[in-house]
């Protein structure tokens, strides 16, 4: 997959990228939001492996801000036309840029235009209130609260908002 516009670029992660994601996957400041405040522990030929094994239907892309690798997000498919996607941008200078609200409408116009999805699902910790702007704000709607529903790294219960995107939706909303 390759995404640009402007000044961003969203593309397919190469067995090359498996240093920084593992750089990242290995900080807790940046994976605490997902519940592993002391990273996942992985090494580099881990995740170029997994990097491997992804086909049109399950990946990894690596962000681009400038030519710069800012942070990553992935799509799945979960059931027929519906896909799962992820975001993070890595990069803390990055966040409050308005970023993130751009990378996920060229993501999902991608998903739903080029491989013709009609769904897209996402969730976030209940904590995380700047992301769960950014997705209302595009257009999710709020589909499940999943209170104290799994332990983070440090056996503390964590709350989730589930969210869902329908095709038609987003369209009708962006006239």
């Amino acid at each position: 997959m390759l995404i640009s516009e402007s000044d961003l670029i969203i593309r397919s992660a190469t067995v090359k990228d498996g240093k920084i994601l593992c750089q990242w996957w290995n900080d807790g400041k940046i994976m605490e939001h997902a519940g592993f405040p002391h990273g996942l522990d992985t090494t580099i030929e881990k995740v170029q492996l997994d990097i491997e094994r992804y086909n049109d239907e399950n990946q990894v892309l690596i962000i681009e801000y400038r030519n710069n690798p800012i942070g990553e997000m992935s799509y799945r498919t979960i059931s027929d036309k519906v896909a799962e996607i992820g975001i993070k941008i890595c990069d803390l200078s990055k966040h409050e840029k308005g970023l993130g609200t751009r990378l996920i409408r060229m993501l999902i116009e991608e998903l739903f235009f080029s491989n013709d999805y009609t769904k897209i699902v996402l969730d976030t910790n209940l904590n995380n209130k700047r992301a769960q702007h950014v997705y209302e704000k595009i257009g999710f709607k709020k589909a499940k609260t999943n209170l104290n529903s799994w332990k983070n790294q440090l056996g503390e219960f964590q709350s989730s908002i589930d969210y869902e995107l329908l095709k038609g939706d987003y369209f009708s909303e962006q006239k």
